[in-house]
């Protein structure tokens, strides 16, 4: 079980293994809810997009995710659409092996699953050359 409580700032607060979470909607007392579910959402694909390639054998250097969030005001600034960009990095990187490998990760995200009657949720991919830093 999940416990939240209310703190002396105004922000509920939550212990798990990783750490304490303080989640507002004031962004000076913490994360906002909205920053937490579409962090949940790319957390999740994105890190099952890295354990199939990984399967795969597919090289690769790292992995970016952007995320454009759509709300609707009339409807209590609710979130109607996540359209998610995956650009991952590596040399000769084969653009259907990634892409089917973003697919499967998608397929099964619990996340994503848990919110896909609700919110419409958008994935591409692209692949670049390895960044040099």
């Amino acid at each position: 079980m999940m416990k939240f409580n209310l703190s002396q700032t105004g922000a509920f607060e939550a212990d798990f293994e990783y750490g304490k979470i303080e989640i507002s909607s004031n962004t000076e007392l913490g994360f906002r809810p909205v920053q937490l579910l579409v962090s949940s959402l790319a957390g999740c694909s994105g890190g099952l997009l890295k354990k199939i390639m990984e399967k795969k054998r597919i090289t690769f250097d790292s992995i970016d995710i952007e995320a454009d969030i759509k709300r609707n005001e009339e409807e209590a600034n609710k979130v109607t659409k996540i359209a998610f960009h995956f650009i991952v990095y590596g040399n000769k990187l084969n653009q259907t092996q990634v892409q089917k490998s973003l697919d499967l990760a998608v397929k099964n995200c619990a996340m994503i699953h848990s919110v896909n009657s609700a919110i419409e949720v958008v994935e591409t991919i692209e692949v670049r050359e390895k960044q040099n830093i």
